[in-house]
C-alpha cells in the first residue's frame, strides 16, 4: 500500500472538500483497507463523463487497496433525492429501477475493477425496516436541520411545495452508511448535507462516523452547465470511440487541467507538468486537447481505438473528407416510403441512430446540421425519394456519418 503522504495526495486530487480531513488521516494511518461508499440511485440508463467523476475516485482508491462498496439505490430510488433540485422528482417504477440498474453497473464496470467492487442494493435494509423502525430512524434527526438544506429552503421561499417523503431521504441515505459500516463517502458538493447526515447518524448508533469527500460538478462541452444530456453538452461513457474524440476536442482550453484531472487516470504529478507547459507555453493548447482526447477515448475504448479516433478526427477536420470506415445502412430496411413515394428523413435518422427523435431530427434538419452528399438540407426538408438516397451519405454535425444502400 501507498505510503500516507502518497494516498493523501492522490485522494485530495480534484476534491472540493474532505469533511473532516483530520479524521481521513486517522484512518488512514490505521494501514487498513478503509471501506469507501457510493450511493447511486439508478434514474437514468445513461452515464456521461460527469457521472464517471465519483467513479473514477473510487478507482483511485481501489488502485491505493480500499474496499470499495457501490450501494444501488434501489429504494432510495422510490424516494427521489431532492439535493439540488427546486421541484419534486418523479417516481420510477420497479422495472424501470431494475432496467436502470443493469445499465449502470455495466458502465460503472468500465472504471471500476468489478472484482475488487463490493456491491449492494439498498433494499436489502431498507426493504426490511418496518413502520417502528422508520420512527426510530427519523427520531436521530430534527424538522429544523433537515429544513437547512439550501434546495428545501429555495422551495420554501418560493411556495414550492415539499412531500413529506423527501424529507425522508437523508435519513435513509444516512442509513445505508450504517449498514455498510462506511468510513469514507463520496459524493458531489450538492451531497454533503446528506453525507454529513450519515456522520451524524453512525454517532449517535456508537460508530466512528464516516469521512465526508465532496467532488466538483463537470462542466460540459459549453463550458457554462453543467454536464447534462438535456444540456446536449456530453461525452456519453457509451459513445462510439469518434464521437467521443470528437467531443473532448471541442471542450474549451480553460476547463482541460479540470477534465485531465476528473475524468482521466493520469496522476497528479503528470496533469501538473502539463498545466506548467499550459502556462508557460512549452505545450500547444492543441496539442494537449489532443492527448486529452486520447485519455478520454482509451479509458472507455482502448489506446488502438483512441489512435483510430484521431486519424479519422484529421480526416474529417483537417482534409474535410468522409471517413472511409462508417456505418451502412439500407433504406429499403430501415424506412418505409409515404403515399407518395418518399422517405420521410426524420423517421431515416431516428432509425439509423443519427437522432434520439424525429424531432430532435426535424431540428437539426432546420438548423442546418444535416448533410446529403456534402450539401447542406433546407429547412423543412423532410421528404426525400428514395432515387436521391441510392449510395448517398447522410451527415449529422461534423462527426456522424452514415452511407446508404
Amino acid at each position: 500500500m501507498a505510503s500516507l503522504e502518497e494516498q493523501l495526495e492522490l485522494i485530495q486530487s480534484g476534491t472540493s472538500e474532505i469533511v473532516p480531513l483530520a479524521d481521513l488521516k486517522k484512518k488512514l494511518a490505521e494501514g487498513r483497507p478503509l471501506r469507501i461508499k457510493l450511493g447511486v440511485d439508478p434514474t437514468a440508463p445513461d452515464l456521461h463523463l460527469g457521472h464517471a467523476v465519483p467513479l473514477r475516485k473510487l478507482r483511485q482508491f481501489q488502485d491505493l487497496g480500499h474496499v470499495v462498496v457501490l450501494i444501488i439505490g434501489d429504494f432510495t430510488a422510490r424516494i427521489g433525492d431532492p439535493s439540488g433540485r427546486n421541484t419534486t422528482r418523479p417516481a420510477l417504477t420497479a422495472e424501470q429501477i431494475e432496467e436502470n440498474a443493469a445499465t449502470y453497473i455495466a458502465q460503472a464496470n468500465k472504471i471500476l475493477n468489478p472484482d475488487l467492487t463490493e456491491l449492494r442494493r439498498n433494499s436489502e435494509w431498507l426493504g426490511k425496516m418496518d413502520f417502528a423502525d422508520v420512527i426510530k430512524l427519523t427520531a436521530n434527526f430534527t424538522v429544523a436541520r433537515i429544513l437547512e438544506r439550501d434546495d428545501f429552503a429555495k422551495r420554501i421561499a418560493e411556495q414550492k411545495p415539499i412531500s413529506l417523503h423527501e424529507l425522508l431521504y437523508p435519513a435513509a441515505q444516512a442509513m445505508d452508511s450504517v449498514a455498510i459500516e462506511a468510513d469514507v463517502e463520496l459524493g458531489g458538493t450538492d451531497q454533503l448535507f446528506n453525507l454529513l447526515a450519515g456522520r451524524e447518524l453512525m454517532e449517535k448508533r456508537g460508530m466512528a462516523p464516516q469521512v465526508c469527500l465532496t467532488l466538483p460538478l463537470l462542466e460540459g462541452l459549453d463550458g457554462v452547465q453543467k454536464m447534462s444530456k438535456s444540456y446536449g453538452n456530453y461525452i456519453g461513457l457509451t459513445d462510439g470511440a469518434d464521437d467521443m474524440f470528437g467531443k473532448a476536442m471541442s471542450i474549451p482550453d480553460e476547463l482541460m487541467i479540470k477534465y485531465f484531472t476528473l475524468a482521466t487516470p493520469l496522476a497528479p504529478a503528470e496533469i501538473g507538468q502539463i498545466e506548467a507547459g499550459l502556462t508557460d507555453g512549452s505545450r500547444h493548447p492543441n496539442a494537449v486537447k489532443r492527448r486529452l482526447a486520447r485519455e478520454i477515448v482509451a479509458l472507455y475504448h482502448d489506446a488502438a481505438a483512441a489512435e483510430a479516433a484521431e486519424a479519422a478526427f484529421d480526416l474529417v477536420f483537417k482534409q474535410h473528407e468522409i471517413p472511409e470506415d462508417i456505418p451502412e445502412a439500407t433504406v429499403a430496411e430501415v424506412a418505409t416510403p409515404g403515399e407518395d413515394g418518399s422517405i420521410y428523413l426524420p423517421a431515416l435518422m431516428l432509425a439509423c441512430g443519427l437522432a434520439s427523435s424525429a424531432s430532435e431530427a426535424r431540428r437539426l434538419i432546420d438548423g442546418g446540421g444535416v448533410k446529403l452528399d456534402g450539401k447542406p438540407l433546407l429547412k423543412g426538408a423532410y421528404q426525400c425519394q428514395p432515387a436521391a438516397l441510392k449510395a448517398a451519405v447522410l451527415q449529422v454535425g461534423k462527426r456522424r456519418f452514415i452511407r446508404l444502400t
